[in-house]
């Protein structure tokens, strides 16, 4: 038996069941496909099982892309406020944390009831656990339109959209298949990688860190390429954020947002003392004080930081009073602009987003379809990374929205044509 359909969405994470739902209500009849059983587990795992669904902020500013112009159209067309107001028509409360982002007050599951609910209210039908086995094009069938093979039998729709996010985190269902499917059609990529995802460092020099594990501090963080000029460190992206201790390396918002712009073999540089002239305050300390060095440092620092550092050097393990200028200032310059090197990152098993994708050459930025006519490509398997904080989420909602409205428009117009 064969399955018709209007549109076909495959992919019920964010982006896919919030088109769904959408492009329903525009009067298709859509079919919405999953390989999982549950819909949305990276919307129920997100912000720590409260969901941070958008931020406030958004702007193009705010993503990463090979075309950074791309996202504007779709971010544009459906804002914070307009989710902000969905939330509000089903009573869902929510609360700002800080810096834009909102969360729900109670779960996620708020959130997921609600694309749920909206995929009803546009008849959309669901099938879960359902994999596709193939997908053929107008080229192959000699039709107008696809032939989708799946486990459930064969599906026919003029029209397809893929929304089968990137390659993070495996073990609650991500897989190639968008980034397959776009090569099969011609379409470009561009390199897939591990985004907002832990750094880690060599063993052997990471063991006078590694005792820090667990310990927090504010800081301000950048990564730029080792040769880079003063002029190229002065445009680097300079994130202020909290830096998290691991005992393999570094995590925390500060690393996540810098991991995202890091490339192999590049240093990352830290401020361990944001804000602070650590200089002066040390040179005024030698000139009044008999603590320690490191009891010094410890009003200015954490305790176990200040002890992890004057440790790795003799000429620091004594009175501050005894210790020369030279030393004090190599101290304040090595916290203030502290410089090393990752060998990795915790890969995508880690990481909360994939940088790369589908090349937005290929696709349209009103509507999402990309060069192969009647295919779409939606939310993270598309070359658009949003830094943490919700702006991920942001450009779900943004790009499923405008390949909606999209889907619809064609069908028109290919109702029309007939």
């Amino acid at each position: 038996m064969t399955h018709k359909f209007d549109v076909v969405v495959i992919g019920a994470g964010a982006a896919g069941l919030f088109c769904a739902g959408v492009a329903g209500q525009q009067g298709l009849k859509v079919l919405l496909v999953d390989h999982s059983e549950k819909v949305a587990e990276k919307i129920r795992i997100s912000g720590g099982g409260r969901c941070n669904f958008t931020n406030r902020d958004a702007t193009p500013a705010q993503f990463l892309s090979e075309n950074p112009h791309f996202c504007r159209s779709a971010l544009s067309r459906y804002t914070p406020q307009d989710f902000i107001e969905l939330l509000q028509r089903y009573g869902i409360p929510f609360h700002e944390k800080h810096k834009g982002q909102l969360f729900c007050d109670r779960s996620a599951e708020d959130v997921i009831n609600l694309l749920l609910a909206e995929c009803a209210a546009g008849q959309v039908t669901r099938w879960q656990p359902c994999s596709i086995k193939s997908i053929a094009g107008p080229e192959q069938t000699g039709t107008s339109g696809y032939q989708i093979e799946s486990d459930r039998g064969l599906i026919e729709a003029p029209q397809v959209v893929i929304a089968t996010g990137g390659l993070s985190i495996p073990k609650i269902g991500a897989t190639d298949f968008g980034y397959r499917l776009a090569r099969q059609f011609g379409l470009r990529l561009v390199e897939p990688r591990p985004a907002l995802v832990p750094l880690t460092f060599d063993g052997d020099n990471w063991a006078p860190y590694a005792q820090l594990a667990g310990l927090a501090l504010p800081v301000l963080i950048e990564t730029s390429a080792p040769d880079a000029s003063p002029k190229q460190r002065k445009k680097a992206t300079v994130f202020s954020e909290d830096l998290l201790f691991t005992h393999r390396g570094l995590s925390g918002p500060a690393v996540l947002q810098t991991s995202s712009f890091w490339r192999e073999d590049q240093p990352i540089r830290v401020n361990l003392a944001p804000g602070l002239d650590l200089a002066a305050t040390l040179l005024r300390a030698k000139a009044s004080s008999k603590k320690l060095i490191a009891n010094e440092l410890a009003s200015l620092v954490p305790s176990r930081l200040a002890d992890a550092w004057v440790s790795q050097d003799p000429a620091l393990q004594r009175p501050i009073c005894d210790a020369t200028d030279k030393a004090l200032l190599a101290l304040a310059q090595r916290l203030a602009d502290w410089q090393l090197t990752p060998n990795g990152s915790e890969g995508y098993r880690k990481a909360e987003v994939t940088v790369g994708g589908v090349d937005t050459r290929d696709l349209s930025s009103q509507t999402m379809e990309s060069k192969q006519p009647g295919l779409y490509f939606i939310g993270e398997v598309v070359d658009v990374t949003g830094w943490l904080g919700g702006y991920n989420f942001q450009w779900a909602w943004a790009s499923g929205f405008a390949c909606a409205h999209a889907l619809a428009a064609r069908h028109a117009s290919l109702a029309e044509a007939a």
